[in-house]
Formats: C-alpha cells, sequence, structure tokens
C-alpha cells in the first residue's frame, strides 16, 4: 500500500477489485445491506458501491484506518456509501443487522483467535438469509496452493508469527458452526479465492 497526497492507495485493490465483483454481482444481487470488515484503504468499497447502487456498503475497520477510508468515501460522494464504523473483530460490533457481510484479506493477517471472534461475532449482524463472502489465498488438503502462496505465508508469519494463510477446511467449519453452508468456492487471479456461505436455513 502506497500513500499519495496523503490518501491511501492499495495496487492490489486496484488489480482484484473487478474479478471480485464479478463474482459478487450475482450473489449481492438481492442483497440490501452489507457489512464490510476489514475496509482497509476504502477502495473496495467505493468500487462495490458505485457498481451495485442497490446496495447500502457498510465499511468498517480498526480506528487507525477509518481517516484513510473516509478520504475514499467522501470524494465519492454515494448515496449508498455511508460513514465507516470502528469495529475490532474482538471487541464490539455494530447494533444493526446485515443481509451480507464481505471481507477481503484479513484472515490471515488476523490471528486465528481473532478469526475465531469474527465468526462468533457474525450472528449478531446478519439476518436469518445471510451471506458472507470472504476473498483471499487459501490452504487446501494441507498445504499451499502454489510457491508463491507459501514464500507469502513465510513473509507473513516473520512479520507477525500469529498470521498466515488460513486453512479452508478450518474456516469452513468455523462457518458451519455458526448455521452458514458453503454455496461457491470461486478461483481468482493470483492463487487467491472466494468464499460464499449462506446461512443454512435460507432457500
Amino acid at each position: 500500500m502506497r500513500m499519495s497526497d496523503t490518501k491511501p492507495h492499495s495496487e492490489a485493490c486496484e488489480r482484484n477489485r473487478e474479478p471480485i465483483l464479478e463474482v459478487l454481482r450475482r450473489p449481492f444481487a438481492d442483497r440490501r445491506r452489507v457489512l464490510e470488515i476489514g475496509s482497509g484503504t476504502g477502495q473496495h468499497a467505493v468500487h462495490f458501491a458505485a457498481a451495485l447502487p442497490h446496495l447500502t456498503w457498510q465499511t468498517s475497520d480498526l480506528a487507525a484506518n477509518l481517516p484513510g477510508i473516509r478520504q475514499w468515501t467522501g470524494e465519492a460522494a454515494l448515496a449508498n456509501l455511508p460513514p465507516p464504523l470502528p469495529l475490532d473483530v474482538t471487541g464490539p460490533w455494530p447494533e444493526a443487522r446485515f443481509d451480507a457481510v464481505f471481507t477481503a484479506n484479513t484472515l490471515h493477517i488476523m490471528s486465528w483467535e481473532s478469526v475465531c471472534a469474527l465468526f462468533a461475532a457474525l450472528p449478531s449482524v446478519l439476518t436469518a438469509d445471510g451471506l458472507l463472502a470472504v476473498y483471499g489465498p487459501f490452504n487446501y488438503n494441507g498445504g499451499f496452493t502454489s510457491p508463491s502462496n507459501e514464500a507469502f505465508d513465510g513473509w507473513l508469519k516473520r512479520r507477525s508469527p500469529e498470521s498466515g494463510i488460513r486453512d479452508f477446511t478450518a474456516v469452513d467449519t468455523l462457518a458451519r458452526s455458526i448455521g452458514l453452508r458453503l454455496i461457491g468456492d470461486c478461483p481468482m487471479p493470483a492463487n487467491n479465492r472466494t468464499l460464499l456461505w449462506r446461512a443454512a436455513l435460507a432457500p
């Protein structure tokens, strides 16, 4: 991520926003309120809110990242893009309901304890027919899907030993434990995936 005139900018967001949007278009077509966890720079939110104007796209992140998000959302001036909310997944969550939750490139940055806390809190914000969409790298069958992912995992652990690429089965187990069922596992560029879950009682 680089800074330009104090506004945060992520090259990765520029590269992956269109592939992610194409995956989200169909499952989010009947959604109305989306909570984005770990909005980062805010670039994804601006792009998705502009492309999906039927959605209210609620950004959130740690308090330290909110000024940068406000720069992006403020410049965009989109009616469906409200101000960002402070959210630490291990602390209090918004007292509101959303029919979709989206998060990108967060699970491998958090500790596993924080990943567990995120999933444990989701029932407090998801509606009964809620959707969860998660973008990022994942391991399958106990191993890395590419040499580049293995190298990335090593870099993550050197920076923070509690971080690292998560195992798909472990994450899916967390989702199933809160009543979500997997409805999509979409391969993405650069050895990433977009995983989609839906409330198990939903049609």
